[in-house]
């Protein structure tokens, strides 16, 4: 009996426990099934996530024009490197779609992508990898690299297609355009220039496909789809013919002088757009060749402006009824405060008027209306006038500059453009004053912005920040600006088919450690004018930094400049040697027969560069609507592989990237200049899978 009663007992004991465990197992698939949350997971999230597959459905960027609707900046078919690597996808063992030869694929690619053999061969050998990419060597691939890829017919080597950001016109006002690149995610994003300061804009609105998927990945029904909404396009206020004259202008400086850099602007005088800014160095937005500064010239260089700061020193004694045209003085030298101020005559003109003074960039002069004015007085002009604070222009990285002026040896210098820094859009906006009766105007760089249902959204105009100055003063300055190009002491600023106004500018420049450099180039070099002289269209301001052929260097250039734009712009005055027919509007030659385009182009004082020995042309740079001066090289790619190597001896830096871009040839520069010599022979067959390098001199 007692044998039974154990048994029964032990029976009961696990049919409790049983049942208890049973109880809190309900208890728990209870919780779990009425909760969103369970030990800090949401269950939700984590089904949804393993039973939805979401895709990003990136917007379009927008396209970036010029005041006249020209491309300048677009988006264009960029491809990735896939390699395929699962033999799941081989179902014809005759015809593979996956990578069978990984030594022989690895060793293919990295030649003709310039990618390390290593990195390719350990890409192609991933575990477990349905397909792999290849890194950055492997992205924003050119329609022409693909071609010559698909050509080496690599099993299991395939592409997707995406998009780049590309520069029609290469260099041209790449500061102020900025440049634009896809980061890891694919996504295009601006930097530097309008691309930058627009980014949100330009970019648009990224939509995305959602759908439900199997337990094998498969999609199931219709997917949700939100579609992107593309990029706003930009109008700028750039003319690209303006802008061509500039950049020709900063390519002859480079071919014939040194000089550490220079900046060319133009502004329209009654509206404060600007129409034109060139500058070197320079870079490639579509390689980011060159690339070296990331400063815009035209906002972001602060330096010493040196005499044409007289302008503004000369309107303040008039506004401030110190200043006396015929009062004279006596030039050469003068001691303030234990300094002398000298002028760049240092035995003087003796003594001379105040008016000659200015035509003569009298340092001593300046110096003298400075003491009658004081330090207060000097200071609030110039801060009204706009510098020392930003022009709030639409570009990233504008700096201020410095206008501060204590002791009476300041305030002399200061008077010259000494001890204080500008940039050149703040003299632009302040020689504004002296083309609109004394009101300044805010410059401004964007025309208008479209959205994609071509829409306005916004547009630029004359902004008129209110009067500086007296009429009384603007008339006695353009006077004076006058005698300094046409009664002065050098004829080197005269446009021969149009009068043009201004002021010359020489300033030290400022050693690190204090004081300044010796030495007949270490100066900027500077200039402000305005053209027609009676009736103003456009202001103007250049610099250059230590060039070796001084002042009459950069004039050489900058008046040829000026007799373009007015040629360009119809404003005429006088006869010229240069007329309209020496600007060319290209068309488009793709699928043109060659020798019928060469004799065209031949006819109209261009050179073509013909790529290949087919009879039809497939590719073209500039490309369509391109504007290109008399004398530029017009590449044309023909039907051919057979790509013979040309005398490319004296080509500019941008000719040689030019000519590989269609070709697909790499290359490599070594130092500045033009082309002196490079590796390969002339007329030969050319070697695609080697690097041309090209030294400059």
């Amino acid at each position: 009996m007692r044998k039974k009663s154990s048994k029964l007992t032990i029976s009961k004991l696990f049919v409790l426990v049983f049942f208890f465990a049973f109880l809190m197992a309900i208890i728990k698939l209870g919780y779990v099934a009425l909760s969103t949350n369970v030990d800090g997971l949401n269950l939700t999230e984590f089904a949804n996530n393993r039973n939805t597959a979401k895709k990003t459905l990136y917007a379009s960027r927008g396209t970036i024009y010029d005041v006249n609707g020209e491309t300048i900046a677009t988006n264009a078919n960029s491809y990735t490197l896939i390699a395929y690597l699962s033999a799941s996808r081989t179902t014809n063992p005759e015809n593979p779609q996956h990578v069978v030869d990984k030594e022989q694929t690895a060793k293919a690619l990295s030649e003709v992508l310039d990618m390390d053999y290593e990195y390719a061969l350990s890409r192609l050998n991933t575990k477990n990898a349905y397909q792999v990419e290849f890194g950055s060597k492997g992205r924003n691939i050119s329609e022409n690299k693909k071609v010559e890829i698909e050509a080496l017919a690599l099993p299991g080597i395939g592409f997707s297609e995406g998009s780049k950001r590309y520069y029609k016109n290469s260099k041209m006002a790449s500061y102020i355009v900025g440049y634009a690149k896809a980061n890891d995610k694919g996504e295009i994003v601006g930097e530097m220039g309008v691309e930058g300061y627009y980014n949100d804009i330009l970019k648009g609105t990224d939509g995305y496909t959602e759908y439900q998927k199997d337990a094998y990945g498969y999609q199931m029904g219709e997917p949700y789809v939100i579609e992107p909404v593309s990029g706003s396009d930009i109008y700028l206020t750039i003319d690209s013919g303006i802008q061509l004259i500039l950049e020709d202008a900063v390519h002859n400086l480079e071919e014939n002088n040194n000089f550490s850099w220079f900046t060319f602007s133009v502004m329209d005088a009654k509206t404060g757009a600007i129409v034109g800014s060139a500058s070197s160095p320079n870079f490639n937005p579509n390689t980011l060749e060159g690339l070296t500064n990331y400063v815009n010239p035209l906002i972001g260089y602060t330096y010493e402006p040196g005499s044409t700061m007289k302008i503004f020193s000369w309107l303040a004694a008039m506004e401030n009824g110190v200043y006396d045209g015929n009062e004279e003085f006596t030039s050469g030298s003068v001691h303030v405060s234990g300094a002398t101020i000298r002028d760049f005559n240092t035995a003087g003109w003796g003594s001379i008027t105040f008016d000659r003074g200015f035509a003569y960039s009298s340092n001593v002069g300046a110096t003298y209306l400075a003491l009658k004015l004081g330090t207060k007085k000097l200071q609030s002009f110039y801060e009204n006038m706009g510098f020392g604070k930003k022009t709030g222009i639409e570009l990233p990285g504008e700096e201020p500059g410095t206008i501060r002026m204590k002791y009476e040896s300041e305030l002399a210098t200061a008077s010259f453009g000494q001890g204080i820094t500008t940039t050149p859009i703040q003299t632009l906006q302040a020689l504004s004053t002296i083309t609109n009766d004394g009101i300044m105007l805010k410059p401004y760089i964007v025309s208008k912005i479209v959205n994609e249902k071509g829409e306005v959204t916004y547009e630029g105009k004359r902004t008129e920040l209110g009067r500086k100055v007296s009429s009384e003063s603007i008339t006695k300055i353009r006077s004076l600006m006058n005698d300094v190009v046409y009664d002065g002491l050098t004829t080197i600023w005269r446009p021969n088919n149009v009068t043009m106004i201004g002021k010359t500018g020489t300033a030290q420049i400022a050693r690190p450690g204090g004081g300044y450099l010796s030495g007949s180039t270490n100066y900027i070099r500077s200039f402000a004018g305005i053209f027609p002289g009676d009736n103003p269209k456009y202001i103007i301001y250049v610099s250059a930094k230590q060039i070796d052929g001084g002042a009459a260097a950069v004039a050489k250039v900058v008046t040829k400049a000026v007799e373009s734009i007015a040629n360009y712009s119809n404003i005429t005055e006088q006869p010229s040697e240069m007329d309209l027919s020496q600007i060319i509007t290209l068309k488009n030659y793709i699928s043109s027969n060659i020798e019928e385009i060469k004799t065209n182009l031949i006819a109209k004082d261009l050179i073509p560069v013909v790529i290949g020995d087919g009879k039809y042309i497939i590719n073209q740079f500039p490309l369509n609507n391109s504007k290109v001066l008399v004398g530029s090289k017009v590449f044309l790619l023909t039907d051919s592989k057979n790509y013979l190597m040309p005398d490319i001896t004296g080509w500019s830096t941008n000719d040689v990237m030019n000519f590989c871009n269609l070709t697909g040839l790499q290359y490599k520069f070594t130092g500045f200049g033009r082309v002196a010599s490079f590796n390969f022979a002339i007329d030969t067959l050319i070697d695609l899978s080697k690097t041309l390098e090209v030294t400059l001199a």
